[in-house]
């Protein structure tokens, strides 16, 4: 097991309500990051992502997990101030959390996703892909 499903591991054990989807098992967590960062999500994908930090003035926090260097960190307020507590309740709902549980958990994922797919410190040219060919290759990092 790599670094990645180790930290998925850790992120999604333990949650009250449904850590593991129906579908192939797949955390549910980290099924709603994909969705965030697919070419195909309502929020722009990661370009959108990149644009919500810059506008809420952490554009150099998600900077630092695209890029090459160490990965700076992020509070789960900072977090949902920047996604918006209605999409961060929303996630909440769908897993059966409550709303902090969910921002602190995203705000340890989030940055390892990013990094994970954008490993030469951007993205790829013609985005992350959709979110069915984003999770299967998160899932076999």
């Amino acid at each position: 097991m790599g670094l990645f499903d180790a930290v998925v591991g850790a992120l999604t054990q333990g949650s009250q309500g449904g850590a593991a989807g129906a579908a192939g098992g797949q955390p549910d967590l980290l099924h709603a990051v994909a969705g965030m960062l697919a070419n195909n999500s309502g929020g722009g994908g990661l370009g959108g992502l990149v644009g919500q930090f810059e506008q809420a003035g952490l554009g150099h926090v998600i900077g630092s997990w695209i890029g090459n260097g160490q990965n700076l960190p992020i509070s789960a307020d900072q977090l949902q101030s920047v996604l918006g507590s209605d999409t961060v309740a929303h996630i909440a709902q769908q897993l059966g959390l409550n709303s902090s549980d969910v921002a602190g958990k995203l705000s340890q994922l989030l940055p390892q996703v990013i990094n994970q797919v954008t490993p030469n410190g951007q993205a790829p040219a013609g985005g992350l892909g959709d979110l069915g060919s984003l999770l299967g290759s998160l899932l076999k990092s």
